[in-house]
């Protein structure tokens, strides 16, 4: 059982930045798929960005490619997105997600979610 806690959260300005993490205990962190996801109030959750075991692939939603970046540090356990440029739509709940499989990057279905941490993106 992989547990996974997202910190990094808060209030940002437009155009400002902010840098959300995730780190695991309980598994192999390696072994894992790992990904982002957000729900904004009233809506849906989305996929955000995603990186592979070894961080040989990476993809990220339309909504946030060239403003984002995923990346991963396995000798920590810990994944991270940056977030730049930000914008009053990237307001939401963003979850961190693991998947053992090797097939989450094309499927985008994750075992395993954190609690979520709240970005607020307000003037």
């Amino acid at each position: 059982q992989v547990q996974l806690v997202e910190s990094g959260g808060g209030l940002a300005q437009p155009g400002g930045s902010l840098r959300l993490s995730c780190a695991a205990s309980g598994g192999t962190f390696s072994s894992y798929d790992l990904g982002w996801f957000r729900q904004a109030p009233g809506k849906e959750r989305e996929f955000v960005a995603a990186i592979s075991r070894y961080g040989g692939s990476i993809n990220y939603a339309g909504s946030v490619k060239g403003r984002f970046t995923i990346s991963r540090d396995n000798a920590k356990n810990t994944v991270y997105l940056q977030m730049n440029s930000l914008k009053s739509e990237d307001t939401a709940v963003y979850y961190c997600a693991a998947d053992p499989r090797g097939l989450a990057l094309r499927d985008r279905t994750y075992a395993y979610w954190g609690q979520g941490t709240q970005v607020t993106v307000s003037s």
